[in-house]
């Protein structure tokens, strides 16, 4: 059954992973230290690699030489000691507590995706990461266990971003879980709404927001997430910024609570995919979901036929999602004339209500491999059945 899961009939992932890592062997480990820390604690790490050649070693010197403790950053008021994001050039080596698991999320203290990483591993040690991109190399280098990131939202849609990570890295989809989301319009101590000129938030949590925003005639400017414009407004102590974000960003950056609820729909939920680096084993003794992205050739009918193979075995479709094909150029249909269309290549992410440990969904798979270009399997994963 786990042979039918990891290999047949799945295909390879095409060589075309952009990751900043080498490729990961868990069986090949270095460890790397941090001698250049006087003032500070140091600390060694783990980092699964494999040394294919010269190359490989020069990025594993430029990663050590980047790893080092990061300072704490406390709030003007002094109250609070956040940690700073981790950054694609500045990666945190903190791992003082291997007794609790490290996720990652995208954002800073106090932002939504912290909240959804607690929830989906209560107990867990959070790492702040600033881009999708960083949380995704942290755990592909062992720096962390988890990550926790979003993938849609019930009023704003999906998040492109992420399924081209997706495809670019090569984590495993091992759980989700829903969040729903409660926006609130947040300002220093002593504004009031009338005072208020533009609102801080990011593009998402803005969109949610667009009537509330309307009304009050506040013009929108996107940041990278909610916590961090809550930071912002905090900081450099504005008087006519605002910003939109949750109730815990108001507590840890001591902002006043202006408005709660003011997304547009009360039915606002985002759902949140846990990542590792290996899958889990699927099983049939409760609900699963399996995320799959395939590829097709051009011509009548063929993405009916790609569906219908689950269709024919009563399998549930719950999403469907395409992307262009990056790096592959516009093609010509068989008209050649001057005016004739082009048209894109795209990939096909999909979830279905099933578990790679059931028959009909590796039948499903095996007979979607008889004319997809491309197929892998993203994760196969218990669904998120808890109330929100």
């Amino acid at each position: 059954m786990a042979a039918s899961f990891s290999r047949s009939p799945i295909t390879p992932l095409h060589r075309q992973n952009n990751c900043k890592f080498p490729p990961l062997d868990p069986m090949a480990r270095v460890h790397i230290s941090t001698p250049g820390i006087s003032s500070k604690r140091r600390c060694n790490i783990s980092l699964a690699y494999v040394p294919n050649d010269n190359d490989e070693n020069a990025k594993s010197r430029e990663l050590q030489r980047s790893l080092e403790d990061f300072p704490s950053e406390t709030l003007s008021k002094g109250s609070h000691s956040l940690p700073r994001p981790l950054s694609s050039t500045h990666l945190s080596n903190k791992l003082s507590d291997r007794s609790r698991l490290r996720v990652a999320y995208q954002g800073v203290h106090g932002a939504y995706s912290e909240s959804a990483a607690e929830k989906a591993y209560p107990n867990c040690q959070a790492v702040p990461c600033e881009q999708f991109e960083t949380a995704f190399e942290a755990v592909e280098s062992w720096l962390v266990d988890r990550a926790v990131l979003p993938i849609e939202n019930s009023l704003g849609g999906s998040i492109h971003r992420n399924y081209d990570l997706l495809l670019r890295h090569r984590l495993h989809i091992v759980g989700e879980v829903k969040f729903a989301v409660r926006h609130c319009l947040l300002a220093n101590h002593g504004v009031k709404v009338e005072d208020l000129k533009r609102v801080l938030s990011h593009s998402q949590a803005l969109a949610q927001c667009e009537n509330t925003l309307t009304k009050l005639g506040l013009v929108r400017e996107a940041v990278d997430d909610t916590a961090g414009a809550a930071k912002f407004i905090a900081f450099h102590k504005l008087k006519d910024v605002g910003a939109v974000a949750s109730s815990a960003a108001a507590r840890i950056y001591g902002l006043k609570i202006l408005a709660q609820d003011i997304q547009d729909d009360s039915y606002n939920v985002t759902r949140f995919l846990m990542l590792a680096r290996e899958p889990i084993i699927p099983g049939t003794d409760r609900p699963f979901k399996t995320s799959i992205v395939f590829s097709l050739e051009e011509g009548p009918g063929v993405l009916f036929k790609a569906l219908a193979v689950f269709a024919l075995r009563q399998i549930n479709l719950t999403k469907i999602e395409s992307r262009p094909l990056r790096n592959q150029p516009l093609r010509a249909s068989n008209d050649t004339n001057n005016g004739s269309p082009k048209y894109f290549d795209y990939l096909f992410y999909v979830d279905f209500e099933a578990s790679m440990a059931d028959q009909n969904s590796q039948n499903a798979l095996r007979h979607l491999k008889e004319f997809a270009t491309f197929l892998r399997v993203l994760g196969s994963y218990p669904v998120d059945t808890s109330m929100i």
